[in-house]
């Protein structure tokens, strides 16, 4: 193997990985609202989760796709508010 093939496997391969950590954390973003919805307890404002599941789908991002390191971000905030908005009701575990 030459090094530009290496390169460009070594690439892919971290790529993919990061994709892989964000639908990791799509997925727990979903189930998270999906948990809270069943509970009874408010997610937060709808944008947010909207918001950000739309800025990990739409083409349009701060950094090119292959690097989902923006996504990740935005998933992360997007299910950090939806975990403190039982407690900024008042709603306590």
């Amino acid at each position: 193997m030459d090094t530009t093939t290496t390169l460009v496997t070594v690439v892919a391969v971290v790529a993919v990985a990061v994709f892989a950590v964000a639908a990791t954390v799509m997925v727990r973003l979903v189930r998270t609202r999906r948990g809270l919805r069943r509970a009874g307890l408010p997610t937060g404002p709808r944008w947010v989760f909207w918001g950000a599941v739309a800025y990990f789908v739409l083409p349009a991002d701060l950094l090119p796709d292959p690097v989902y390191l923006d996504d990740i971000g935005v998933l992360l905030l997007a299910l950090r508010s939806l975990r403190r908005a039982p407690d900024r009701a008042g709603i306590a575990d």
